[in-house]
Formats: structure tokens, C-alpha cells, sequence
């Protein structure tokens, strides 16, 4: 692909490794490390007595993990009405969208710890009724954060009326740099469009019974430090579809702190929330509901690797409306999925928003 290391092609095997946390707290689109689980000690939802008395009865880590994970997000879904105001000063945000207000939800993983040079994931995209005034998004991103500065990428599939003037799926890629400016697609000076033949924003045709996929893969150019937007294919070669220059950007000149992967969704002013994924929940089933595969990073060498290889933190806020399930391979079987979740869920009007 000429812009950095790092290839395409599917990985074998699954599992989930390193640490692994859980943040529930959303504010105005964006996830902070306000709340956090994790296996390392640093208990920010639970004291470490509280944590060991939720689990003391489960023996096998998974089971444990989950267990943790469920009660913490209904420990958090109960202090929604806190200040939105009280964000770590020094985290990063999963969805740097502007016009994304404080009514949102997410499901998905991410991790911190870079720096890393890019990220990839196999994307799900369908048909689905959105409302004029609601969004939902699958999507990758990378990001960095310090003292309330923010630079952030991110590129996938979007249902967004509001924006978009009709409820079709769209690819788009988003950004938001120093100083405060960014923007979606080419709406404002940013992304390089070099491609010919695949623009960064175009509606995507989608069959009522299938799903579309689409593999962005955003990474950051070893010699010009530029961050390129690839569309990587298994049926056809890969396609560079353009880039945001490095000068965009005053928090990525040694990669993105964060990477991170996973479903959006926008509420309506009057608390209705959208579906999420193909609006079902997960369900064990790999087909039965939407899900991201493959999902590779590159880290500060350019090696590529699963995600996994890193610590990851699991990301639902919602989880009465919305739900996350991490796949799981039998180890006498062999996948070319790589790292995968399934994802999603139906909305509603009590999600918590």
C-alpha cells in the first residue's frame, strides 16, 4: 500500500488478551476515562472490596470479567445524572463529532496503550429507520488527548438524516485537529481526496436481506507522517482513497495514544434512541447480529497485530438498549475473522441517555 507497514490479510485464531476494562461513562459523544474497570487495580466504579465481593463466587476469569462488566455498567447507569462537566482532563474521546449531542451511546473496544500508527476492522453496514433527528454510526478511530486538546480520525458507515438530508448508508471519515477545527469528509480544508474513483463520502447500496462491509484502515505514513485512508479488499486491490496531512494535527506526531472500534448511535432530542448495529442484540450467534472483524492495529514500529495483543477496554453505556459479546473460537477450530465482536441493539426510549 506505499504509506507504512502493515497488510490486509486475516488473521487465524481468537481470543481475548491483556488487561481488560470496562468504561460506561458517555458524555457529549464522547467516552472519558472517568469510569473504569480494569484487572490491574485501578478501581474507579468499584473500591477492590466491592469488586472481590461481586466475583468471589465465580472461579473462571471470563465469567468473572462479565460479571464485573454487567455490574458496573448498571452501577454507572444509576449515576447518569451526574455532572458532565467532571471529565479526566487528560483522557481521549471515542466520537469527536460536534454535532453529536450529550443524548449518545456506545458499544465497542478501544485501547490506550500506544502509540500506535493505525488501525483496521472489517465494518458492518445495513438498512435501517432512523428518525430525522437520530444517528448511528460503525466506525473506527484513533485519537489523542491532553488538557482538554483533542485530535482524532475516524472513518466507517453512517445513518445520519440530519446531516446526510436522507437515511441511507453512507461511508464518510471525520476529523478533528488542532485548534479545534475538523470536520466530516471534505465539508472544510482537511482531507486530501486522491483517489479518482473512491470518494471518502458516497452512499453505500445495500440489499434489504444482506449486510455491507466495508475494511477502512486508517494509518499514519512512515516518511511524510501523514495519515492516509485505506480501503482494504480481499477481491480487489486495495484502494488509497486519500489523506489528512500531519499539519492537521498537533497530538499525533509520534501516532495516536488510542485506537478503538465500535457502533455510535445519536438520540433524539426527545430521548428515543436509534437501533445500533442491525438492531438486535448479540446473541452468541456470529450472524445473527452485526459485528467488527479482524480488528488489527499497527503499533509504534508498524508491526501489525490484533488489537487483543493489547490491553482493551469493553465499551457499553447502555447496555438495557444496547449489548457487546466478544467471539470466542473453539481451539480445534480455525476462523479467518481475526479479533471480532458482534454488537448492537434495538434502542428504545429508556436507554439512559
Amino acid at each position: 500500500m506505499g504509506h507504512g507497514e502493515g497488510e490486509g490479510n486475516s488473521m487465524c485464531g481468537s481470543s481475548q488478551e491483556g488487561s481488560v476494562a470496562v468504561d460506561m461513562r458517555s458524555c457529549d459523544g464522547n467516552l472519558w476515562d472517568k469510569n473504569l474497570v480494569a484487572s490491574d487495580g485501578l478501581w474507579d466504579v468499584f473500591s477492590n472490596e466491592e469488586a472481590v465481593a461481586v466475583v468471589k463466587e465465580v472461579e473462571d476469569p471470563e465469567e468473572s470479567t462479565k460479571k464485573l462488566a454487567i455490574a458496573a455498567a448498571h452501577t454507572t447507569s444509576s449515576e447518569q445524572s451526574g455532572s458532565i462537566g467532571e471529565k479526566n482532563q487528560n483522557s481521549t474521546p471515542v466520537h469527536s463529532d460536534s454535532t453529536t449531542s450529550k443524548a449518545s451511546s456506545i458499544a465497542g473496544v478501544r485501547s490506550h496503550a500506544g502509540p500506535y500508527r493505525g488501525i483496521q476492522a472489517w465494518v458492518y453496514g445495513v438498512d435501517l429507520k432512523i428518525e430525522k433527528d437520530q444517528a448511528s454510526y460503525s466506525q473506527i478511530y484513533l485519537g489523542s488527548g491532553v488538557n482538554n486538546k483533542i485530535n482524532y480520525i475516524s472513518a466507517g458507515f453512517m445513518i445520519n438524516p440530519g446531516y446526510f438530508g436522507d437515511g441511507r448508508v453512507w461511508s464518510y471519515g471525520f476529523w478533528k485537529g488542532k485548534d479545534g477545527k475538523g470536520c466530516y469528509n471534505t465539508a472544510c480544508s482537511g482531507f486530501v481526496q486522491v483517489s479518482q474513483t473512491i470518494p471518502i463520502v458516497q452512499p453505500i447500496d445495500i440489499s434489504p436481506t444482506e449486510p455491507s462491509f466495508l475494511r477502512p484502515f486508517i494509518h499514519q505514513d512512515k516518511n511524510t507522517g501523514n495519515w492516509w485512508l485505506t480501503y482494504l479488499g480481499p477481491d480487489k486491490p486495495n484502494g488509497d482513497l486519500g489523506y489528512w496531512p500531519k499539519e492537521l494535527f498537533n497530538l499525533f506526531d509520534n501516532g495516536a495514544n488510542m485506537v478503538g472500534v465500535g457502533g455510535v448511535v445519536k438520540a433524539s432530542p426527545s430521548g428515543s434512541s436509534p437501533p445500533m448495529g442491525n438492531g438486535k442484540f448479540p446473541d452468541g450467534g456470529r450472524r445473527t447480529s452485526a459485528i467488527f472483524a479482524n480488528i488489527d492495529v499497527l503499533n509504534s514500529n508498524y508491526k501489525q497485530s490484533k488489537i487483543s495483543s493489547f490491553p482493551i477496554e469493553i465499551l457499553v453505556d447502555s447496555p438495557q438498549c444496547y449489548g457487546l459479546r466478544v467471539g470466542t473460537v473453539k481451539w480445534y477450530r480455525r476462523t479467518r475473522l481475526g479479533y471480532f465482536f458482534n454488537y448492537g441493539g434495538p434502542g428504545g426510549n429508556s436507554c439512559g441517555v
